[in-house]
């Protein structure tokens, strides 16, 4: 049997992903989470095969959930499931060590498929969404996303540097960078298009 942990923060798509897996014969639902904090806290306990992860979600996104468990040598094999179909969010979950990402408006029966290639050590991913992915590069460096993130989140540049623990002046060169690399106007405009590219 594989053993799948289901973390989706919407509790009625969860309930109908499990009931879906449910249904298979190879395939046993030990574990649903509704946020990314739980989700490696079940990880850890029940020892799934399998993770099936959404990508927004509190605590932990699915692929700092899947970063985390790469990091602490988890041997679960992770699959993004979202409604995102970003070049960029997919770059960044293999990137994490994602082995599937799949699209929830992919056919059911595509969902179990995935599975069981990804518990055989294969990859599940979209494969028009893989061409754009690889043709579709981030220019951003680790930091500026840090930065360019929180600055389309609001907040002004003496409040990144301190949360960033960097200097108002080091910010600044991030943000212009980032803004110059993405041809933007501004940090606004920056952090919109990122965003819309599933670089942040």
């Amino acid at each position: 049997m594989i053993r799948v942990l289901i973390a989706e923060d919407q509790a009625m798509v969860l309930g109908a992903l499990a009931a879906l897996l449910d249904i298979e014969k190879d395939i046993i639902v030990v574990g649903r989470a509704g946020d990314g904090r739980s989700a490696l806290e079940l990880a850890v306990s029940e020892r799934p095969d399998v993770v099936l992860t959404d990508i927004e979600m509190p605590g932990l996104t699915g692929i700092e959930l899947a970063a985390e468990l790469k990091r602490t040598g988890h041997p679960a094999r992770v699959i993004i499931l979202t409604t995102f179909a970003r070049p960029g969010y997919l770059r960044r979950a293999l990137d994490a060590g994602a082995s599937g990402y799949l699209l929830k408006d992919s056919p059911s029966d595509r969902l179990a498929d995935a599975i069981r290639r990804v518990h055989a050590g294969g990859r599940a991913v979209d494969p028009e969404l893989a061409v754009e992915a690889w043709t579709d590069q981030d220019p951003l460096s680790e930091r500026e996303r840090q930065v360019l993130r929180l600055a389309g989140d609001g907040q002004s540049g003496p409040e990144i540097a301190a949360t960033l623990g960097l200097s108002e002046g080091t910010v600044r060169n991030y943000l212009s960078e980032a803004i110059s690399k993405l041809g933007a106007k501004n940090r606004v405009e920056a952090a919109r298009l990122a965003r819309a590219k599933g670089w942040l």
